[in-house]
């Protein structure tokens, strides 16, 4: 099978030479470009999307062997999320090498977040199902290392972290209400009380609301897990 430039171009970037190159060349097939004798890329994104999915959980929790279900939650969302791999997509070329019908192509497809975000889902399929998942997985690990290390740095915003967890269930952000506050003007102490749609709460104390406020998101996330 003649390998376009721009595959061949794909490959070096993923760090896998396929041996069934008609994989990678359906990895990267909009579903536009469809038809008799071509597939599209559908099936292998739903695949993708689950060994993606596995490397994380894993790579999370080796990462981090302290942090509780709540803490890992978010982090993985972020990680898996189409903007994701959107991104990681853009950093490899991904764009240039997709297969679009002409409709797609003048809609400037190469660049649309959901036509990268469910190419990349099926590329991580296509190398899992030549390569072995060993090799998907450390290929996922290469592309994604500087995104787990930023998303670990960022999950140490408490306020951030239980919004995110709350909003990956479909429920409201949380809310945070002063429930006391004591000591001199000059030097307060304010209890906040942090509260989930589902009525979880916890509360924490400290010289300033902000502190109170992420204090309390911790302590909320905390029996989360």
């Amino acid at each position: 099978m003649k390998v376009s430039a721009e595959i061949k171009a794909l490959e070096d970037k993923l760090g896998h030479t396929f041996r069934d190159k008609a994989l990678l060349r359906r990895a990267v097939t909009h579903a536009s470009m469809s038809g008799p004798g071509r597939e599209d890329n559908q099936r292998l994104e739903f695949l993708g999307d689950r060994v993606l999915g596995l490397v994380m959980a894993e790579a999370l929790l080796a990462h981090d062997r302290n942090a509780s279900e709540g803490l890992l939650a978010p982090r993985f969302n972020a990680l898996v999320r189409k903007e994701t791999c959107a991104e990681v997509a853009r950093t490899i070329g991904v764009g240039d090498a997709l297969k679009l019908g002409r409709s797609e192509q003048m809609s400037g497809g190469r660049r649309k977040q959901a036509l990268l975000g469910d190419a990349m889902e099926a590329v991580i399929a296509a190398v899992y199902l030549d390569g072995g998942f060993d090799v998907a997985q450390d290929m996922i690990l290469r592309l994604w290392a500087p995104l787990i290390a930023s998303v670990e740095e960022d999950a140490k915003d408490a306020k951030t972290t239980l919004q995110e967890w709350a909003q990956g269930r479909g429920m409201t952000p949380p809310s945070y209400t002063e429930v006391e506050r004591s000591g001199p003007d000059h030097a307060p102490v304010f209890t906040i009380e942090a509260r989930l749609a589902t009525g979880e709460t916890a509360r924490a104390t400290a010289g300033n609301k902000r502190q109170a406020e992420q204090a309390a998101a911790r302590a909320l996330l905390d029996t989360l897990s």
